[in-house]
Parts: C-alpha cells; structure tokens; sequence
C-alpha cells in the first residue's frame, strides 16, 4: 500500500511539474490518473513473476549522460543529412551484437538504438539486435561495439 501512495504521489508531482494546471477539475484529474496507473503498476508487478529492479548508481547516469550525448550527435547528423542533398542517405539494415547477461540489458540496449535518431532496433533474438540505420556510418558506429560495452557497464546486476 505504501509503494502505491508513493508512486501515486510521484506521478502526481510529475503531472503537476509537466502540465502547469492548478484548477479544481484538472488537479481532481490529474490525482485521479496518477492513481489509477499506480494501481496498475503495482498489478503488472504482482503479475510479473521476476521483477527487475535498476538502482541508480554512478554507472546508470553515466550511460544515460553518454546516451543524451549521442541523441544530440544524431540528431544533428540526421538534419544535415535531410537539409544538405549532397549528403548521402544510404539505408541499411544490420545485425549487431549484444552482450548483456540479461534480458533487462538488451532491452536497454536495443531501446537505447532506437532513441538515437537516424537508427531504429527492428527484432531482438537472443544476442543480437537487427536494427534499420539512416546511414551506413550510422550502422558501422553501432557495429563498433560503442554503445553495447557502456550499456553492458551500466547494466543492472542479478
């Protein structure tokens, strides 16, 4: 009961800081929200027979600090791509390594990809992640393996 108040209270702070309202109706609402999606968090973990828990250490913000990086990188690369003709746009699709012990770090990884504009994580089977890239420097950055030993570093421990 106390991690539903406690997530209810934080999701309610974070509608509050996100849309600004302060009228009757619309704070009614947002509470009303913020308590139902507790409640259903909290019903997804009852069901969820191995729960994954991810402290927040030096190494998580770390990575999530690097991986910001690298979406601004991107996506500066994507516009000059779309505003400059005589850059080349060459679509490819690959195959790259991920060598995270555990399921929770490959979803990372593969959604860590698809934050990053210009790259897209297609299907994650077993060790490997098929992702669409914008750009064939775009798709031999990933494959340099980069992205995969810092979200292996920053990969939460069983």
């Amino acid at each position: 009961m106390a991690r539903t108040l406690i997530r209810t209270l934080v999701l309610f702070v974070l509608w509050i800081l996100l849309s600004g309202h302060f009228d009757g109706l619309l704070l009614s609402l947002g509470i009303a929200s913020s308590l139902l999606v507790a409640l259903l968090a909290g019903r997804i973990d009852a069901a969820d027979r191995e729960p994954q828990r991810m402290a927040v250490g030096p190494a998580l913000i770390t990575y999530w600090a690097w991986l910001a990086w690298q979406v601004i990188l991107s996506n500066i690369d994507v516009a000059r791509r779309v505003l400059s003709p005589s850059l080349p746009i060459s679509p490819c699709i690959v195959r790259v390594r991920a060598s995270q012990k555990t399921d929770l770090g490959r979803v990372i990884f593969a959604n860590s990809i698809t934050l990053t504009p210009g790259t897209v994580s297609i299907d994650l089977q077993g060790d490997e992640v098929e992702v669409h890239a914008l750009s064939r420097e775009a798709a031999e950055d990933l494959q340099s393996g980069a992205m995969d030993r810092r979200a292996s570093a920053a990969e939460p421990t069983q």
